[in-house]
């Protein structure tokens, strides 16, 4: 099967880029995929079913939009303890966690997409033209549906922060 292309569904430094993958709406069932946590054992959807989860999506951690998106979900991940904050990129499960060990990561478990883009190309975030995600935050409520989700335009923009916060909380209220 083909994967979908989406050419210029959001930019890149103010260029078009093609993304792979279907645009994820409110109400759709979230994909499974597998990635990988820092230890390299395989995280898929289904491990946190019954849970709210804010996945965060970034193109690398070693960025400053990315670092900063990252740390604060990490913050206000304290303020909402019942969910779940999963941060997706494809950089390499080693790097992740050095980056979550030097930035004081501890409520916002990293996940590697670097081995097959499984994610990425099931939420539509995986950028053609560099290997890399786009950045998005998407809200997966307990029954594994989508409850928020935010492609931002320009992949060096930072995404809204208070509303997938808002949508988790609303989705913990069922």
């Amino acid at each position: 099967m083909v994967a979908e292309e989406r050419l210029g569904a959001v930019t890149f430094k103010g260029n078009p880029v093609t993304l792979i993958g279907p645009e994820l709406k409110v109400g759709d069932p979230a994909p499974n995929f597998t990635v990988l946590a820092n230890d390299l054992s395989p995280v898929t959807l289904e491990d946190s079913r019954g849970t709210v989860r804010i996945m965060s999506v970034v193109p690398s951690l070693d960025t400053g939009v990315c670092d900063l998106q990252t740390r604060r979900f990490n913050e206000e991940a304290a303020n909402i303890p019942d969910v779940k904050v999963l941060t997706v990129s494809v950089d390499l499960p080693f790097a992740q966690k050095r980056w979550c060990g030097a930035a004081d990561i501890d409520r916002v478990q990293t996940l590697s997409d670097h081995r097959d883009l499984s994610f990425g190309n099931a939420y539509g975030v995986t950028i053609k033209e560099l290997r890399l995600l786009a950045r998005a935050v998407f809200v997966v409520d307990q029954n594994d549906r989508i409850a928020y989700v935010e492609y931002v335009p320009e992949v060096t923009q930072h995404p809204d922060y208070e509303s997938p916060i808002l949508a988790a909380k609303k989705a913990l209220e069922g």
